[in-house]
């Protein structure tokens, strides 16, 4: 029987199939890339939901896991030579799951680097502009008299889709006729801009046609509306 004991976490989350992929995480934009990517490779895993409102991913047992305090973290029981391996930052545990299963990354190097070059483009500027933009927009920024930070947020995510929109013209996805973790990241960030967000006429999503079309593609795959719920409340 495969043992978790080295893991803080799963003694807080203890696992019922500690032989699957260990999931700590909630459907937040970050957070369903990795759910996503579960269900697109048909890989065996088992999903905690990790409550960051009541302050969950920052208890000790979380914290041994990433230091950071921010979902989504993984446990691999099958790691490299066997061994489990706990991991967390999104960008990094999509890398991994598509090194594990040789999906979704191109194994020529030229297009596994153009595709991570992608992946960073979400992590490095979508994910922290968006999320400022929800924050804003969405939540308790929205009672700041300032609105310039909002203005500033909302011009960059428009800039941002239209870097995107460019690069979809004449493309199904990010790295063309291949669907591929750059898409897998990027999905949940452009979905909940628009939808829990409600930020699409603040930032005129409607002018960025090649983006909405990727999108409704994307949403249509059943892998991508089952990763948009886990872990279920």
């Amino acid at each position: 029987m495969t043992d978790l004991s080295a893991f803080p976490i799963a003694r807080r989350w203890p696992a019922r199939h500690p032989e699957r992929i260990q999931l700590y995480s909630l459907p937040t934009p970050n957070g369903v890339k990795v759910s996503i990517m579960l269900e697109e490779c048909g890989l065996p895993y088992e999903a905690h939901r990790v409550d960051i409102e009541q302050g969950e991913s920052h208890l000790p047992e979380f914290l041994a896991l990433n230091p950071n305090g921010k979902i989504p973290a993984l446990i691999d029981p099958d790691g490299p030579g066997g061994q489990p391996l706990g991991l967390f930052e999104s960008g990094a545990i999509l890398l991994y799951l598509a090194e594990k299963t040789g999906r979704f990354i191109s194994a020529d190097p030229a297009r596994r680097w153009e595709t991570s070059a992608w992946l960073f483009f979400q992590m490095a500027s979508i994910g922290p502009m968006f999320g400022q933009v929800g924050f804003f927009h969405k939540y308790a920024g929205r009672e700041y008299a300032d609105k310039r930070p909002l203005q500033r947020y909302a011009s960059e995510s428009s800039r941002l889709l239209g870097v995107l929109n460019e690069r979809l013209t004449g493309r199904d996805w990010i790295m063309g006729e291949d669907y591929s973790i750059a898409d897998i990241a990027t999905l949940g960030w452009v979905n909940n801009l628009i939808g829990w967000y409600e930020a699409g006429e603040l930032v005129d999503y409607a002018s960025f046609l090649h983006v909405d079309a990727w999108l409704r593609r994307g949403l249509a795959r059943p892998a991508v509306q089952r990763g948009l719920t886990i872990p279920k409340a």
